[in-house]
């Protein structure tokens, strides 16, 4: 397939990049699950290699060849100029290349539990920005899987891929329902649940013996309102990062960095 020269922004196949928002795109017609951006060549790679396939691509002139190498021969390729692709799309394309890529069908939590030993679990996290934090350090840690919360912000969103540099499509992860249905689950999988909050009752991430369960869960909270009654009814420990100061707490992306390193032995 050619690369083709964009000339007019009315062409229908430019839609999926015409200032399109997160949740049009996981709505788009035509597509079993919806779509997803892929923003650079770097991300574009890992969610070739994690399986996932593109619609089409969006490049840069010079980029396009980059572009060509990955996708292969079958995926439209559109070039353009910077301005023309900016009016396009709303924002400039500093990394060269986007894509319009299929969202995959979710894994089943029965499933993605069966061999993970460490997992975390995001409850109405709602910023993308903090969800892609925190999946760019699960990746480099070792979280074997993510769960998220009805109300979490998705994990496609274009900010949230971004932030964590494509581990988003990297590290296993999926949705589960009410907390009745999901302790049950962590429970069938034999998983220890440790909330991370700010109760009287927590545990000081030093002192915590995360090293003596074989299968640990990670829970955390959205910023400022944190962990619901429910959640930390159905966590087994509550546990708190020490600190001094007088600061009482971190953002939400920096402390699951501190606590999966500790939870990772």
């Amino acid at each position: 397939m050619p690369v083709i020269e964009i000339s007019d922004l009315s062409d229908p196949r430019l839609a999926d990049y015409a200032h399109l928002t997160d949740v049009a795109l996981k709505k788009a017609r035509g597509t079993e699950h919806g779509l997803y951006i892929a923003e650079s060549a770097l991300v574009l790679e890992r969610a070739l290699r994690a399986g996932h396939r593109p619609r089409s691509v969006l490049t840069l002139g010079n980029t396009a060849p980059e572009a060509r190498a990955l996708v292969g021969e079958d995926v439209p390729i559109f070039v353009g100029p910077g301005a023309l692709l900016a009016e396009l799309t709303g924002y400039v394309l500093h990394r060269g290349v986007i894509a319009s890529m299929h969202r995959p069908e979710l894994p089943d939590p029965e499933s993605l539990l069966a061999g993970a030993r460490r997992i975390v679990i995001l409850e109405n996290v709602s910023d993308p920005t903090n969800v892609g934090a925190i999946f760019r350090s699960a990746g480099a840690i070792g979280a074997d899987a993510i769960l998220v919360t009805p109300r979490c912000s998705d994990p496609f969103y274009r900010r949230a891929i971004r932030v964590s540099m494509g581990t988003v499509l990297q590290v296993p992860w999926t949705r589960v329902g009410d907390w009745p249905s999901t302790r049950a689950l962590l429970t069938r999988h034999g998983f220890h649940l440790a909330a991370l909050a700010l109760t009287t009752d927590a545990v000081s991430l030093r002192d915590f013996p995360g090293h003596e369960h074989e299968r640990l869960a990670l829970l955390l909270g959205a910023e400022g309102e944190g962990l619901t009654p429910d959640a930390l009814a159905a966590s087994d420990t509550v546990v708190q990062i020490p600190m001094k100061h007088g600061i009482d707490s971190l953002n939400v992306a920096a402390a699951s960095a501190v606590a999966m390193w500790a939870f990772s032995g």
